[in-house]
């Protein structure tokens, strides 16, 4: 049983010790790990995933049907984005995401998960009452526009297709890449076209 009132930083600190001391982890390689998904890989991979979708229609095609080869086939790859798939935003649905039971999350596309998709209270509400999460969140999704939620696991990680915002057909990929949030890819949020979450 866990005494809830040491912070978990702490106790993940005091299981990390643990486990180097005992000759289980190797805090060079821990240390390794975390800085390639805290500088190399994060959010930018996935918001060029959806820029190329967004530019190539061939493209876009081929991640809506093999979301896992389609994101590979730019370099993206690795433990937690073994079998993706890709959700499209629409005028009719709106997707969220989530993982009731953990926080499973598609690592080689949007990094290290952020704390509020691991808070317990996301996980279980956003099932429940994902319209109200949404808004509390900032985004509110009309009436008329079915929410799905989707739920992640061990088996499968999903990613979100934002809708493409008015206003953009001159800009490059790379500038594309730069309106497109982490927020947007889960679904929690939509993107203006200065790259804002819009309602």
């Amino acid at each position: 049983m866990t005494d809830d009132r040491i912070p978990p930083a702490l106790r993940t600190e005091a299981l990390e010790e643990l486990l180097v001391e005992r000759g289980l982890v190797d805090p060079a390689v821990m240390d390794g790990f975390v800085r390639t998904y805290e500088n190399d890989v994060g959010p930018l991979n996935g918001a060029r995933v959806v820029a190329r979708a967004w530019t190539d229609p061939e493209f876009r095609g081929w991640l809506l049907r093999d979301g896992t080869a389609a994101i590979a086939s730019l370099g993206f790859t690795g433990p937690q984005g073994e079998h993706m798939v890709v959700l499209e935003q629409t005028g009719q649905v709106h997707h969220v995401v989530v993982c009731t039971l953990c926080s499973c999350y598609p690592w080689p596309v949007l990094g290290l998960p952020p704390s509020w998709y691991k808070d317990p209270a996301y996980r279980a509400r956003v099932v429940r009452e994902p319209r109200t999460v949404l808004a509390e969140m900032g985004l509110d999704v009309p009436a008329g526009r079915r929410i799905e939620v989707w739920d992640s696991s061990a088996e499968v990680r999903y990613l979100t297709l934002p809708r493409r915002p008015a206003g953009t057909a001159g800009m490059t990929e790379d500038e594309l890449a730069a309106l497109v949030t982490r927020d947007a890819m889960v679904g929690v949020a939509e993107i203006g076209p200065a790259g804002a979450v819009a309602s």
